[in-house]
């Protein structure tokens, strides 16, 4: 447990610094001289570093030993917290955020496989729980501190304290996660890594992740708007239905590792299913605050309940040849952030409306309904069993 535990910290460090910047945007837009929606860049450059670097990182490095590999990511998190703190003007910020963020795509996919690898098979779901939970626990906790640092004592602060979180980070990876956690055995080639993409079991996952997020983000980018316009709250209640939001992610994570390492893929399909239901319900009562309210801390817990098995089936079908499987995890879901605040943009240029968002998110759902249980049964069919892993050098 305590490896996993050292993972995790560093998780949250990373999922801190990647959405704190929302929070102290403004006051980085001014620092640096710069608009707010010029700013927004360091966002969508964070998110391209995340997709493009992670995975060419991750293949680059395969032959080093995990731990020496995953000490080298937190120690780049932590130099690049504090070159943040100190850039002089928004050119610099920008080419470091996208840095951090090279590393930040490789740490998730390369502490997934450890993850997966200190417990046995029937943990593997809670293993990545507790990782994608440093997700949520930095919007629960980390975000809404690290804005806090930013309102009293400048942006600065903020980025020199996510520095003394990543030397945390090193200092419980160097203690806690043992020194033989292994390496990618330098016989996989790169045509395994891609042939193993191939398999169903994987591609239609990555189909599953891919219309979770629209599910997820194409009303959660507009969620403020939304909440405001529709519902009709009072603008100082928002920040408390994101709290809200962001404790039930947290729950449907660790249920979510549960019913992965119980019924992986009938948890699942049942899951998509109720995720279609909630959206369809938060379309009837957006009007309404308090049946909305709750409707929004469901659909956040089944967003990240879905997420973990969907992230176990990927992780277990290219157990013999996981490094490039294991970083397209955190680009898929990167991409698809950015392929749903995209369509939900086009939805609202169209003249759809805010409401029109949930009916999209809906739609997506019932489609990896349909692809889940295809899948799913195409492989009870065949009889296949996963690939046993790579023997550890």
């Amino acid at each position: 447990m305590l490896p996993l535990i050292a993972l995790f910290i560093a998780a949250f460090a990373f999922g801190t610094t990647e959405f704190v910047i929302a929070g102290v945007l403004p006051q980085v837009a001014d620092g640096l001289g710069v608009s707010i929606p010029t700013a927004g860049y360091l966002v969508s450059g964070y998110a391209g570093g995340i997709a493009i670097g992670g995975p060419l990182l991750t293949l680059a490095t395969k032959a080093i030993s995990r731990k020496a590999l995953l000490l080298g990511l937190a120690a780049a998190f932590t130099i690049g917290q504090a070159a943040c703190a100190l850039a002089p003007d928004f050119a610099s910020m920008l080419l470091l955020r996208i840095a951090v963020a090279v590393a930040h795509g490789a740490y998730f996919g390369v502490a997934m496989v450890v993850a997966v690898g200190l417990v046995r098979q029937d943990q593997r779901g809670m293993a990545v729980a507790l990782i994608l939970s440093g997700l949520t626990v930095s919007n629960v906790i980390g975000v809404p501190a690290g804005t806090a640092i930013g309102n009293v004592w400048g942006w600065r602060a903020t980025f020199w304290v996510m520095c003394a979180l990543g030397v945390v980070s090193i200092a419980a990876i160097t203690a806690l996660l043992p020194r033989k956690t292994g390496s990618s055995r330098q016989s996989v080639s790169f045509g395994n890594e891609v042939r193993v993409l191939a398999r169903q079991q994987v591609w239609t996952s990555l189909i599953l992740m891919l219309m979770l997020m629209i599910g997820q983000f194409g009303l959660f980018t507009y969620i403020t708007p939304t909440l405001l316009e529709i519902t009709g709250l009072d603008e100082d209640l928002v920040p408390w239905v994101l709290l809200l939001n962001g404790v039930g992610a947290t729950i449907g994570v660790f249920l979510g590792g549960r019913l992965a390492d119980w019924k992986l893929m009938p948890s699942l399909i049942t899951m998509l299913f109720m995720q279609a239901v909630t959206l369809a319900v938060i379309y009837a009562v957006s009007p309404y605050p308090v049946p909305m309210v709750v409707a929004i801390i469901i659909w956040g817990g089944l967003s990240f309940a879905i997420g973990t098995p969907i992230q176990t089936r990927i992780l277990t079908w290219t157990a013999d040849a996981s490094n490039l499987a294991s970083s397209l995890i955190p680009a898929g879901f990167n991409v698809g952030i950015a392929l749903a605040a995209s369509l939900g943009a086009a939805m609202l240029n169209a003249g759809y409306g805010y409401r029109s968002l949930p009916v999209v998110g809906a739609m997506a759902m019932l489609v990896a309904v349909a692809v889940a249980f295809a899948s799913h049964v195409q492989e009870w069919r065949s009889s296949a069993t996963p690939p046993l892993p790579a023997a550890a050098e």
